[in-house]
Order: C-alpha cells, then sequence, then structure tokens
C-alpha cells in the first residue's frame, strides 16, 4: 500500500478539487479496515503497555522506552485518525462489477504501447492502493487520467517530463472477467 502521508486536514486526491471522492477497490478498503484493527487492537495495547512499565520506573526525562514508547503511541493515533477520516469518505469501486468492460475505467487492468514499442501494464487503483513497483497506478496518476474512457485501440497524448508521449491502447482486463 502507497505511504499516504498523515495529513489529516486532506480534502481530497492530490491534484483534485475538494470533495473529490477517495474511490478505493474492495480489496484496498478491506486491507484499510484490516490495518485499522491491527493497530487499535494489536499493537497500541502492545506499546501502551510498555509506556506504563517505563512510565513506573520513574525519571521520565532521560527514559528511551518511555520516550519512544509515547512517540509510537502518537504515530499509532495518528495513523488511526488518517484511516478513520479515510474510509469515512471512502467510496468503494468494485471492478468485478463493471459492465462497460470495452472501456477504460476505475479497477481496469490496461496494456498500454509506448512508441518505443515496449509495452507496460497497469492497474487503476485508488490513491491509497497504488503501487508502482507492482504495477498498480493511482486513479489520479497522469497516465490513469489519460487513459480513463479510452479503448483498444485508441491513441493517447499522455504529457510526461521528458516531454509528450503518443500511448496506444492494446488490452482492457477487468478482474473476474
Amino acid at each position: 500500500m502507497a505511504n499516504a502521508d498523515e495529513d489529516d486536514g486532506e480534502e481530497g486526491p492530490p491534484g483534485l478539487p475538494p470533495g473529490t471522492p477517495f474511490y478505493m477497490t474492495p480489496a484496498g478498503a478491506t486491507a484499510l479496515q484490516a490495518e485499522m484493527k491491527r493497530l487499535w487492537t494489536e499493537e497500541r495495547p502492545k506499546v501502551v503497555e510498555v509506556v506504563s512499565w517505563a512510565a513506573s520506573l520513574g525519571d521520565r526525562s532521560e527514559n528511551a522506552d518511555y520516550q519512544y514508547g509515547k512517540r509510537r503511541l502518537r504515530e499509532i493515533d495518528r495513523r488511526v485518525r488518517f484511516i478513520t477520516k479515510r474510509l469515512e469518505r471512502v467510496q468503494v469501486v468494485d471492478p468485478t462489477a463493471q459492465t462497460r468492460r470495452d472501456q477504460v475505467f476505475f479497477g481496469a487492468t490496461v496494456t498500454y504501447a509506448r512508441g518505443d514499442d515496449s509495452e507496460v501494464t497497469i492497474t487503476i487503483v485508488g490513491v491509497d492502493e497504488a503501487d508502482p513497483d507492482r504495477g498498480s497506478i493511482s486513479w489520479v496518476a497522469p497516465v490513469a487520467r489519460a487513459l480513463l474512457g479510452k479503448r483498444v485501440g485508441d491513441l493517447v497524448k499522455l504529457r510526461t517530463p521528458a516531454g509528450a508521449e503518443e500511448i496506444e491502447v492494446v488490452a482492457i482486463a477487468y478482474p473476474g472477467a
């Protein structure tokens, strides 16, 4: 899962207007819920136990276990707040339910050809699910936004840091197809 900074005040996905939904696949939403449960029911109680033990030793100013434990508790609490806010605003989109499978929509796995005849396969997922090393890119990424709504054979102009590039949609697949 991509490291979404714990910016509690984030109003929408990066580069999009405030109020834009946080789309996520069912698997992504389940993973976020599992992370929250693990943090709240497993990790946090263990850290609280260490902090309580360290506090009972007395002088907290030079007690590394106490200081690191308190810092870890703040990190856990910040992440739990972030996940809670995210889950309140998430819009789960199940790509297996997509009926228009001839076009690129959220959750599609798309293969496109580049100008150098190489092919790239990506899956379009939610902001918090993106993992470019595994071929999962956020639906707000420039390449995903350029591909959304396209069909096999469509040519797409993509602006890259190196300049404009034309890519061609080669294949579109959805889970369960």
